[in-house]
């Protein structure tokens, strides 16, 4: 087994004094067992707390999942508002906000956009009225 993870790695062989086998270039992917590991917070794991679980342990985790997804969507309506505003500051707290410049950039944008936009209707409305009277006089 340490000779197929020497291959893979494309280690020299000691005989030869060459490559034993290509070492294809990395995707800039990241695994997603390597992740896990890294999650986990430590390299040293057993492969099988690495993998997905799988069979009836899979199915006993959705269920755990949905049975909590149930929990928050029943009981005392104040309770629910309280958990809704919880997930609603985590989730302001991701967001990325724009400094002084790029927000007055992006107004600019905006205004410019919609005033060519009604120039544009106010012209077609002016255009199709223009037509109207002189098919209909």
């Amino acid at each position: 087994m340490g000779d197929e993870r020497d291959i893979r790695r494309g280690v020299h062989d000691a005989d030869q004094g060459e490559p034993a086998a290509a070492v294809s270039r990395p995707s800039g992917k990241r695994s997603s067992r390597r992740t896990r590991v890294e999650a986990a917070g430590s390299d040293s794991g057993s492969v099988a707390t690495l993998d997905r679980p799988s069979g009836k342990a899979a199915k006993a985790g959705k269920g755990k999942q949905a049975a909590k997804k149930a929990d928050k969507g029943s009981g005392n309506p104040i309770q629910r508002l309280i958990i809704f505003l919880r997930e609603v500051v985590a989730e302001l707290r991701k967001v990325i906000w724009p400094n002084r410049n790029q927000m007055v950039t992006y107004t600019v944008v905006v205004l410019v956009f919609v005033i060519f936009t009604v120039a544009f209707i106010a012209g077609l409305d002016i255009a199709f009225t223009q037509g109207v009277n002189w098919l209909f006089g």
